[in-house]
């Protein structure tokens, strides 16, 4: 299968433009880039819990948002970048140990939108979370 990536794309680069930001202060790791996905983890503990011990709901959102819109971006043709429009996360399973971990592939990449799937798991493999992303592509162009 070819590759869908249009600009460079690595666990290095990733890693590189997410410092200083959200995803980087809620210690979200990026692990693997694929042929057509994203693979990227975040810790269940202190910074990522809610009252109840378990993995807040909206950062299960920023771990999804983080790998769909990574993947949009390094998808789009160089000139374009992606912006969101919708995002919807089901919760299945909570989480209040270890890490979860959260794998990004395309539904739909078009020329003025794209649509992607994304699926958060436990450390035993268990759903905890399923998410889909909604991005216009827009022309980087002034």
């Amino acid at each position: 299968m070819p590759s869908i990536w249009k600009q460079p794309l690595s666990v290095e680069s990733l890693t590189r433009i997410h410092k200083d930001t959200a995803p980087e202060r809620l210690g979200i790791e990026f692990l693997e880039v694929g042929d057509d996905f994203i693979r990227a983890r975040v810790p269940v503990d202190g910074r990522t819990r809610q009252p109840y011990g378990i993995l807040h709901g909206g950062v299960s959102v920023v771990l999804a948002e983080t790998l769909g819109s990574s993947g949009a971006a390094a998808a789009c043709p160089p000139g374009h970048r992606p912006v969101g429009l919708d995002i919807n996360a089901n919760h299945i399973r909570a989480a209040s140990s270890g890490w979860v971990t959260g794998v990004a592939r395309p539904v739909h990449i078009g020329r003025s939108t794209q649509v992607w799937h994304i699926e958060l798991t436990n450390e035993a493999g268990q759903l905890t979370c399923v998410s889909r992303l909604t991005l216009s592509i827009l022309s980087s162009a002034p």
